[in-house]
This record gives structure tokens, sequence and C-alpha cells, in this order.
């Protein structure tokens, strides 16, 4: 608009000044051959600046379709992996004997109800379930298949029967939940577990085991979750009798007052959810 009020100032001055030419008709063609020359260019570069703008349109939807298409690409291989998520313990324990592994002369309890809070007096099979809930939608909105050995509080289901669930699903990955507890009420942090490197019985799995704890410890360490470390243990019925590679994540301590309080909060929980779901996110991405 300022080009086009300059040019009707110049074309009013050049017609008083023409008034006072001898000549006026042929100053009027030469001064107009003027004005429309840059009439034409101002609609030129006009032109030109909405051709660019038009170009810069299509390329950045170009590029937001493919970073669509790629999202899309990346939610479609994700549903091909299946992802157990167990979450620990259950109301009632039970006390009944089952082997520690398959064909194994040392047995122990097939499942206990586990621990409770020191301050929120929460039992562990309640804090476990809360949690893995939310491990479950943040892996579901990466596009993971998520199945889950118990969904409720009133179940009877092993450790033994647990591992064997995610094997009959061809599980990728399993994924346990639960809390620690220690007569030392000043111990806090998380811990990951995972199957012994020279096991009988899980020398197959702690491979990808570990480099998926791994993955989980250093999005831990991002976001600034006090973790003790990786810990490989062989005497867990649940890694004992899994065919399929598997972590366990001890969130916390609840014998500690001031953690048992921080596990139950939704924001610590969901920020330690987030950071387990994009640690198997990281490890599946290598596969």
């Amino acid at each position: 608009m300022k080009k086009y009020r300059l040019i009707i100032m110049i074309i009013i001055a050049m017609g008083i000044i023409l008034i006072g030419t001898s000549d006026p008709l042929t100053s009027f063609y030469k001064t107009t051959g003027l004005i429309s020359n840059g009439i034409n260019e101002g609609r030129n570069i006009e032109d030109n600046n909405t051709k660019s703008e038009g170009s810069q349109k299509n390329k950045n939807d170009k590029q937001n379709t493919q970073g669509d298409k790629k999202e899309k690409n990346t939610t479609d291989e994700n549903s091909k992996i299946l992802i157990c998520i167990d979450p620990g313990h259950q109301a009632k324990g039970d006390p009944n004997l089952e082997p520690v592994a398959p064909g194994s002369p040392y047995k122990k309890a097939r499942v206990s109800s586990g621990t409770s809070g020191v301050a929120t007096k929460k039992p562990e099979y309640v804090l476990n379930l809360e949690a893995s809930i939310v491990l479950k939608h943040i892996l579901e909105g990466k596009g993971y298949s998520v199945i889950m050995t118990r969904e409720s509080h009133d179940v009877n289901i092993s450790n033994s029967e647990r591992a064997t669930f995610a094997n009959n699903k061809n599980a990728n990955m399993v994924v346990r939940i639960h809390a620690d507890s220690l007569d030392n009420s000043s111990k806090t942090g998380a811990s990951i577990l995972v199957p012994e490197e020279g096991g009988k019985y899980t020398a197959s799995i702690y491979e990808e085991s570990n480099k998926c704890a791994e993955f989980i410890k250093g999005k831990m360490n991002e976001s600034g979750i006090q973790l003790n470390g990786i810990f490989q243990r062989g005497d867990l019925t649940g890694f004992n009798w899994s065919k399929v590679p598997v972590v366990l994540v001890e969130m916390g301590f609840m014998s500690n007052y001031s953690e048992d309080q921080m596990m139950s909060n939704p924001d610590y929980q969901r920020k330690l959810m987030q950071s387990i779901a994009d640690g198997v996110e990281e490890y599946f991405k290598t596969k």
C-alpha cells in the first residue's frame, strides 16, 4: 500500500509539472512510461515474493508431511513390539512353594504381598499397579503393544506363572515394577535388577536384558532420578523362568519416609515411568 501511495503522489506531482511545460503530451508519455515501469517492477517484486512464499510454504508442507509419515512409520513399527509389564505382588500372598527355576529342587513361595510404606501405609502391590498403569499408558502412547500380568489386586499369579505368561505371549521385553524396603530407613534410591550373566537359566537373556537396563539407567540419570545401579540376580523365580529379556525396577525404598511419599506423588511417578519407557524405546531403536 505504501508503494502505491507514493506512485499516486508522483503522478499528481508530475501532472502539476506537465501543466507548465510546452509539450505536455510528450512529457506525459515519458513520465507515465517511467511510472508504468515502476508499477510493473513493483508488481514483479510482489509476484516474486508471493512465489517465494508459496515455494517456502510448499517446502514446509512437504517437510511436515514427511515428518508425519516418519512418525506414523515409527508408530507402525512399534506396534509390532509387545511389552509385558508385571506389577509386582498381589493383595494376598501365596506361601505355597514352587521351583525357583525349571527342574530346580530349590523352592520358594509362589508370591508374596510385598512391603508397605512407612509414611503412606500404602501396600506395595497397590503402588506397583499404580505405577505400572502409568507406564502402560506412556508405552501405548509411543505405539507399543502392551500386556500386563495383572490389572487388579485380587489375583493369585505366581512368579513363575508371570514369566511363562510373557513367554507364551511371545513378548519382546518384560518390565517388572517393584518397590524396596530395608530395616535401614535412611537408604534411598531406585535400583535396576537383571538376570545373572552366567546363570544356568538366564545366560541366554542376560545380554539383551542388561542392554535395556543400561538405556533405562541413562534416562533415569538424565531425569535426575537417584539410582543405586544395575544389579544381577540369579535367585529370582521371575528371571529364571523367563525366556524373554527382562528388567526389574525397584522404584525406591518404602522404608524411607520421604521416598515413600515421593513414590506416591503423581508427578514423580510419571517422571520415573517416563524414564523407563524412554529407556525401553532407546533399546528397541538399536534392534
